[in-house]
């Protein structure tokens, strides 16, 4: 299906690390930070490779989302945050979308970090700013942490607990200590914070709903706010972060509108008389059956399924091998065999769906063929653990339209 998006995100960077005699750590400053392996972009790129970055600015963007909202304050528990008020907060680093686990300096221009990844360090951009015209400070840094811990959503408690602390290291460096945590992502996750302004939440109370429009430091700012129906966000012209090279290309809308609606047929067929401008569709009956009518014979609308190697996820049943119906792995084969995947995907989703055969099916991570030789140095010494067709038979789900298959017992 037509898979569209607003990618709104941040960076940070990886520090080069030379032990020496007496087993200190010396600590380079990065332009990125990378979870595993190095990273794609050196210290000198000028833009992701997937964007353009000649792309013209200007127009308008009209998105639909179901429901409804009543607070601009997406950070805590209380009301129903607007649609898209990410694009008003930026974050110490963004993440590239051409590769898994790496993350560029945003608010950030460099991050150090140790070995051990104990802790790390960001330097902020001197030319950061809030749309206030004031500059984004470590202050802010530390600030952020500390209310969105203490007063924000408990999913930031849960995030964050593994920071011990945040401290200044200097005029422009903020520093966040970890416990002896084994999370190697944690780097990562402090990068991906959205940074608030302390000066303006000296006087607005953070822990409240509200439908005044926010203090941020990103690419857009609220334009019009009709509470639950529509909210219009413009691009920021003073914007301080438009030329960074992860930015460049992007934001390139003058105006994006989010129109809310109650009901998703509703809302479809609004699509379809064109009030809106990006409809993403995951049913696969309204994809075969609903797109149909003047619009599309006269080309206004384009329906298009866009390639991509994003994982599709999975859904199953897990046994419980405890019990003893479910422990014989023959059970389990012939409960497989029950399923015809053929016949439902004809005569219930309209032909539009592919079997999964790997948990991370569609991604360069899926299983594929026989065991290669690295993936035998793994599973050798479980052999005898383990039914000898892993090494002898590609597995394939089991099927009913003729072939032969192997349905392997786990």
């Amino acid at each position: 299906m037509m898979r569209v998006g607003l990618s709104l995100c941040l960076a940070v960077t990886l520090a080069l690390i030379t032990p020496s005699a007496s087993r200190a750590q010396e600590v380079k400053p990065a332009h990125g930070v990378a979870m595993h392996g190095d990273l794609k972009y050196g210290p000198d790129f000028e833009h992701f490779d997937y964007v353009n970055p000649a792309a013209p600015k200007g127009g308008k963007v009209t998105f639909s989302v179901i429901g409804s909202f009543d607070s601009l304050n997406p950070f805590i528990i209380k009301g129903t945050p607007a649609a898209g008020i990410g694009a008003l907060f930026e974050t110490l680093t963004t993440q590239s979308e051409d590769e898994p686990f790496s993350e560029y300096g945003l608010l950030a221009e460099s991050i150090e970090m140790p070995e051990d990844r104990s802790w790390v360090a960001y330097t902020l951009r001197p030319e950061a700013r809030w749309q206030d015209g004031q500059p984004v400070t470590v202050d802010d840094v530390i600030f952020s942490l500390n209310t969105l811990k203490e007063s924000g959503l408990p999913f930031y408690r849960a995030y964050y607990k593994n920071v011990l602390k945040a401290e200044p290291a200097g005029e422009r460096r903020v520093k966040f200590t970890f416990d002896k945590t084994t999370n190697r992502e944690l780097p990562l996750i402090i990068g991906q914070m959205p940074i608030l302004p302390k000066h303006y939440y000296e006087k607005v109370e953070f822990d409240k709903t509200t439908l005044t429009p926010p203090l941020g430091s990103g690419p857009y700012r609220i334009k019009r706010v009709d509470p639950g129906r529509t909210i219009v966000y413009e691009r920021d012209p003073g914007y301080w972060g438009a030329n960074l090279p992860v930015n460049r290309g992007r934001n390139n809308f003058d105006e994006v509108r989010y129109e809310y609606y109650r009901d998703a047929n509703v809302a479809l067929e609004a699509f379809k008389a064109g009030d809106y401008d990006i409809q993403i569709e995951n049913n696969s009956k309204d994809w075969a059956t609903a797109y149909t009518g003047p619009a599309f014979d006269k080309g206004l609308i384009v329906r298009e399924e866009i390639p991509n190697q994003r994982g599709t996820g999975m859904q199953g049943f897990v046994f419980n091998t405890r019990r003893p119906i479910f422990k014989d792995p023959k059970v389990r084969a012939a409960l497989a065999y029950a399923f015809d995947f053929e016949w439902a995907n004809e005569n219930l989703f309209y032909g539009q769906y592919q079997r999964t055969e790997s948990y991370f099916s569609n991604s360069e991570l899926a299983s594929s063929g026989l065991p290669s030789a690295a993936e035998l140095k793994l599973l050798e010494p479980y052999r005898d653990q383990l039914p000898e067709q892993v090494f002898t038979k590609e597995y394939r789900a089991p099927s009913t339209e003729g072939a032969v298959t192997t349905v392997r017992p786990v």
